[in-house]
């Protein structure tokens, strides 16, 4: 399989000690296997995700997601843009569409990039890791780099709402997309079937601002997951997987429940299955210890 190049943006959750590290932890023995090289963006900035809509304006939330694409622009100008968090994809996404609807907002958003000496076409496809693996690649080219297959765990596809509203994943049904499941499917583990809240959300940063809101809607998420038979569940989303994962034993103290279950990203897995080690797939990152797949790692 030929080297695949994307330009490459990181996302601040993660970095070194971030909330996601582990996730690019695993990001990074994923693409090892499959050829990928991901070419960061120079000097890349926040998407402005969360705190952009707590009352900065508009200009100033749009133009930091606008400011990396047009760094992208000059450094990679002939490759797509690549998010591995759902938050930055969507903030990035939303920035170019709202860019090519508006001539005036993309006046603007230009006159504010002059003051650093940058300009933005808005012109590359924005998209997210698990678009690349399922249209760059393919479920049977994923499958064909599996040496150690995920039997006998059974995991409930976690969604979440970022990367499945308003842009989703093309030819996947807003309520009920598959894609998950099939990656974990082609890992050789089984997706926990009609998981009814795939695409529910975790609350977001209602984590910290109103956490009793954000806790019951996780409490709904996880019960689901057992409720089908599920050992862990899987996510694309950094903000899903810490919501979902951290807040168990607090969710366990409110309402008397007795959750542990793991939550890991689809390039954890993937890592597993593809035969590199716990540390490399971003395993000691993890809050709730997946200890299957640590076993299988560790084979």
């Amino acid at each position: 399989m030929a080297k695949k190049e994307y330009s490459f943006y990181p996302g601040c959750s993660s970095q070194k000690a971030a909330s996601a590290s582990n996730y690019q932890v695993s990001i990074d023995s994923m693409c090892d296997v499959l050829d990928i090289q991901l070419n960061e963006i120079p000097d890349w900035n926040c998407c402005s995700a969360s705190i952009g809509y707590a009352g900065g304006g508009e200009l100033p939330r749009l133009a930091l997601s606008a400011r990396n694409m047009a760094l992208s622009e000059q450094a990679h100008p002939d490759q797509d843009i690549v998010a591995t968090c759902a938050a930055c994809w969507l903030a990035t996404k939303e920035t170019q569409e709202r860019l090519h609807d508006d001539s005036a907002l993309m006046e603007e958003t230009n006159q504010a990039l002059a003051e650093a000496g940058l300009k933005v076409k808005a012109d590359k496809n924005i998209r997210h890791m698990v678009e690349v693996l399922i249209e760059d690649i393919g479920y049977d080219e994923l499958g064909s780099k599996v040496q150690k297959p995920l039997e006998g765990i059974k995991i409930a596809g976690y969604v979440g709402c970022q990367t499945n509203r308003p842009f989703g994943i093309a030819g996947e049904s807003f309520e009920n997309p598959k894609y998950l499941d099939k990656l974990v499917e082609t890992m050789g583990a089984d997706p926990v079937e009609n998981y009814d809240r795939k695409v529910s959300c975790c609350g977001g940063a209602l984590a910290f601002s109103e956490p009793e809101k954000s806790q019951a809607l996780i409490k709904e998420i996880i019960e689901a997951a057992y409720d089908g038979g599920a050992d862990m569940i899987v996510t694309p989303c950094p903000v899903c997987q810490m919501n979902v994962e951290v807040y168990q034993n607090h969710i366990n103290k409110t309402y008397n429940t007795k959750f542990n279950m793991p939550v890991v990203y689809y390039s954890t897995l993937m890592s597993v299955a593809y035969g590199k080690s716990a540390k490399e797939a971003g395993l000691d990152g993890q809050v709730i210890r997946a200890k299957k797949l640590e076993e299988i790692a560790g084979k």
